[in-house]
Parts: structure tokens; C-alpha cells; sequence
């Protein structure tokens, strides 16, 4: 590739890649021992490791709001766990970190996990739910497609619900009008005909332990009933790939040669990996590689992922002229509803590495994720523990790309560009996180204050300490990153401040 000399300088093109369910410990480059990441580990060498990064919520959906969003996830009541046929939760008019970049001339893409909704919404009295089903037969609305984003190339929710099939921009892939889609979610099942992994275990090639036990795809029973497109179903081993290709296909195509003195459109890619979510299908390549079942597996093809990319960075020469991110939308879970045997063969390897609880709680397992920056040449490889959060992606790229915020929109987004880029060890002062259903904590310097909840303390069925008390909770990180020491009945003031900025911000 030519090097070209505009007379401004080039904005650089975004990659963000983001894992599903992966903790702090679960990479080499936080002190995981036990799963190889070698890829992911080159991004920390010759890049920014933060090592108090967090995702805002411990579940999927409202991350992935907030990153888009600049927003809080708890101030829209529907970021919460979508079933696959939700609506779009994202306003068609909301400022989102696409639109923004956009505006300053970037191409933008999505690529992989989507789980934001699909579907307008609009309002059915005949539904039980209240709106209208989408009709997965003709060309969708409420698509990324609407929020900012110029190509997408998705799997409408997660890899363990329906419906099992990949949409490329506003229609599913593949599909076969002769064989149209039907989906269902809640009662019973409307599609005797179809076998579930609750009635037809015999049929499944990975059993589920809680849930997951309607319509079976691929050999594996998922979340919701699913009738249809047969042409058009995923095959999980292939799924690694298949987005890879995809992503790269989206890079391949914004580069472009300069030898004509034209400056290069940059381009923005949100490359959303379905790794290490259920159910752990891994290519046969990866399948038994690392010891701890299709787990580590998983993740060791998810690092491969990320290497494909570098790879092909460095091949189309964008290293320099590339910020690349890599995060998790929220900490770690091991049984999370099929039997895999993630639990059984984790052996002495910790997937939340010295951190406390994980997926669905509110301790710090469950947000403070692996977060690293790589933008070769500009910014210096090193360590920094600034308090970030992926909700402020949007100031600090609105600001990288120079464009305006409007006053109301991405209300919960700080312009932490210096810290992103190394330049300063200040981030955040406070910071608001959330376990499952929206249950808010705060995080102020180097305490972190959970208020009073009660609830069950421990998950049983996917076996997670949820950090719930009937009593305050007030852990210093600074002392105690495991939050092992409950501080707050011997510091009432400082209960007190905690309890009054939580109040202030969430009311």
C-alpha cells in the first residue's frame, strides 16, 4: 500500500473487538495461566493495558447498549436480556457511537453478536407482548442498519436462542422463500412437529443442564421455538469463521489504494466475537486444544480471531493508521446452561483471575473486564489503571474525530481520549455499574459501594456469588481487589458519601 501525505492529518480508522463472557483472568496478559491467548496477549505487548477497564452492566444486552450509547444501560428499561425476537432498543433517532463517527466521514460496520433487538416495535394490542412480530421472511426494520451502522452482518441475539440465523444487512442469509421462518418465544410449543431438547434428548450432541431445552439446531437445543429456514441455519463450528471472513471482507473493502493522493475513507468496525458464550462450539481446529473443554477451546479460537485480524491489518499495511480495542461485554460464567463440563475442567485456572463473582453480579468479577488499545506508533505500549468504561467510547471518539455531542445524548460518557490513549493515568472519578436486572452500584476512586439488596447470595443454577446482602457493602479495591473485607460497618461516614453519590446519579 502506497503511503499518502494529506494535508491534514488522517483520522484513524476503529476496530473494536469484543468478547462474550470473558473474565479478567481468563487472558494471558491479566495472569491467566490455563488457555493459551497468544494474539490477544500481542495486542497488551504493543499496546495500552488497562487494568481497571469496566464493561457497565454483567450481563450482555445492556453492555452493548451502553457502548453504543454513551448511556447508563438502567435509564432504558428494556436494556435488559433480550429474548431473540425483540425490538430494537435503540432509538432510530438516538445518538449512538456510529452515527457519531459517520459524521465525521467514517464508513461503519457490525460484525458478529448482536442482541440489541430487531424489529420496529410498533404497537400490536393482539400480541401478548404488545408489539408487533417480526417477520423474518422480507426485509427487516429495526436493524443496526438503522442506528448508524452502513453495513451488518449479524446473528440477531445470542448463539443459544432462536432464530439460528445470520442476517446480512436487512435480510436473513440464505433463506429459502419456500421455507419461511417462523419464531416463537414463551408457553408452550407452538410447533409439534419440531423436536425440542426437553422432549427428544436423544437427537442432542450437547446436552443443556438448566434451560435451553426447546428447538434443537445444529444438534443442540436452544432458548425459544424456532419452525423454517433450513437453508438458512448456522452450523456453530463454522461461526468463528464465517464472522472472520466477514470482518475482514468489511476491512479489505474500506482500503483503498492512495496513489492517486486521495485520502483513504476511515472506517469504523464493531467486531462482536460470540466467543466464549454457550453453547462452546469451537471449530474441530480448536476443539480439545487447551485441556479445559470447550471453554478453553473457545477461547483459544476467539484468540485466533483476534489474530486473523492483526494479521490482516498488518498485511494491508493499517497497523499505524488502526486503533484497535479489545474488551468483554461482562466478567465470566462457566455453567451457563449446557453441559460442557466448563466447571468440572477448570482445574487450577480462575476465568475472573483475582477478582470476586462474575456474570449477572454486582461484584467487580462481573464488569471489570479484560480492556486493551493498540494504535502502533501513536500510542506507547505500557500499563496504566485509570478508571475507564467502555460507556465512554463515544465522548472520546466523538472528540478523536472531532464532532459535537448534542447536549442530551450520551449523557454518561466521559472524553477519557487521553487516558484511551495513554497520555494520562487520570480517568473517571465515579463510575455506576450493574449486576443482573439493573441493580446498581458505584464505584468512587478506589472504593466501590454496593448498596443493601436482598436476593439470593449465590446463583445455583449457573453458580455465581451475585453480591447480595441484606447489608451494605464497601469494599477499598486499592487494599482488597478480591472484596474480601466488608468495610462499611466500621465507616458509617463514608457509607454515607457512597450511598448520597449513588443517589445523586441514579436517584
Amino acid at each position: 500500500m502506497i503511503p499518502h501525505t494529506p494535508s491534514a492529518p488522517r483520522k484513524p480508522n476503529i476496530i473494536i473487538m469484543y468478547a462474550d463472557d470473558l473474565g479478567y483472568g481468563d487472558v494471558g496478559c491479566y495472569g491467566g495461566t490455563g488457555i493459551p491467548t497468544p494474539n490477544i496477549d500481542r495486542l497488551a505487548s504493543e499496546g495500552l493495558r488497562l487494568t481497571d477497564g469496566y464493561a457497565s452492566a454483567a450481563t450482555c444486552t445492556p453492555s452493548r447498549y451502553s457502548l453504543l450509547t454513551g448511556t447508563y444501560p438502567w435509564r432504558n428499561e428494556r436494556a435488559a436480556i433480550l429474548p431473540g425476537d425483540a425490538p430494537l432498543i435503540i432509538g432510530h433517532d438516538e445518538t449512538t457511537l456510529p452515527r457519531l463517527l459517520k459524521q465525521a466521514g467514517y464508513a461503519t460496520g457490525v460484525v458478529g453478536k448482536w442482541h440489541l433487538g430487531i424489529g420496529s416495535g410498533e404497537t400490536d394490542p393482539s400480541s401478548p407482548k404488545g408489539y408487533a412480530a417480526v417477520n423474518w421472511n422480507t426485509e427487516l426494520t429495526g436493524t443496526p442498519n438503522d442506528i448508524g451502522f452502513d453495513s451488518s452482518y449479524i446473528m440477531a441475539a445470542t448463539n443459544d436462542r432462536v432464530p439460528c440465523v445470520y442476517l446480512d444487512n436487512r435480510r436473513v442469509d440464505g433463506l429459502d422463500p419456500e421455507d419461511p421462518i417462523e419464531v416463537s418465544y414463551g408457553g408452550e410449543n407452538p410447533f409439534p412437529d419440531e423436536p425440542t431438547g426437553r422432549d427428544n434428548p436423544e437427537l442432542l450432541k450437547m446436552r443443556y443442564s438448566h434451560g435451553h431445552d426447546c428447538s434443537i439446531v445444529n444438534a443442540v437445543s436452544r432458548i425459544g421455538y424456532m419452525r423454517g429456514g433450513k437453508r438458512a441455519l448456522w452450523t456453530d463450528e463454522d461461526m468463528a469463521d464465517v464472522f472472520a471472513e466477514k470482518a475482514t471482507d468489511f476491512v479489505k473493502a474500506h482500503t483503498r489504494s492512495t496513489s492517486s493522493g486521495q485520502e483513504d475513507q476511515p472506517f469504523f468496525l464493531y467486531y462482536a466475537f460470540h466467543q466464549p458464550h454457550v453453547p462452546r462450539m469451537p471449530n474441530a481446529r480448536f476443539a480439545g486444544t487447551t485441556g479445559l473443554g470447550p471453554r478453553g477451546d473457545a477461547i483459544a479460537e476467539m484468540d485466533w480471531c483476534v489474530g486473523n485480524m492483526l494479521d490482516t491489518l498488518d498485511e494491508l499495511g493499517l497497523a499505524e493508521d488502526t486503533i484497535v480495542i479489545f474488551s468483554s461485554d461482562n466478567g465470566p460464567v462457566l455453567d451457563d446452561g449446557y453441559e460442557d463440563m466448563a466447571a468440572e475442567l477448570t482445574g487450577d485456572h480462575h476465568p475472573a483471575g483475582p477478582l470476586r463473582g462474575g456474570k449477572y453480579s454486582r461484584l467487580d468479577g462481573g464488569t471489570r473486564v479484560p480492556f486493551l488499545l493498540r494504535w502502533s506508533g501513536t500510542v506507547a505500549p505500557g500499563i496504566s489503571d485509570a478508571l475507564v468504561s467502555q460507556s465512554d467510547f463515544c465522548a472520546s471518539f466523538a472528540a478523536l474525530a472531532g464532532v459535537d455531542i448534542p447536549v442530551s445524548a450520551c449523557v454518561d460518557s466521559e472524553n477519557l481520549l487521553d487516558a484511551f490513549l495513554g497520555r494520562t493515568s487520570t480517568g473517571r472519578n465515579i463510575l455506576v455499574t450493574e449486576g443482573i436486572q439493573a441493580k446498581t452500584l458505584v464505584r468512587k476512586e478506589n472504593w466501590v459501594f454496593l448498596p443493601a439488596l436482598d436476593g439470593p447470595r449465590y446463583g445455583a443454577n449457573a453458580g455465581y456469588d451475585s453480591g447480595n446482602s441484606h447489608w451494605d457493602q464497601l469494599y477499598d479495591l486499592a487494599a482488597d481487589i478480591g472484596q474480601q473485607r466488608n468495610l462499611a460497618q466500621g465507616m458509617p461516614e463514608k457509607v454515607a458519601e457512597m450511598k448520597e453519590c449513588l443517589r445523586g446519579i441514579v436517584g
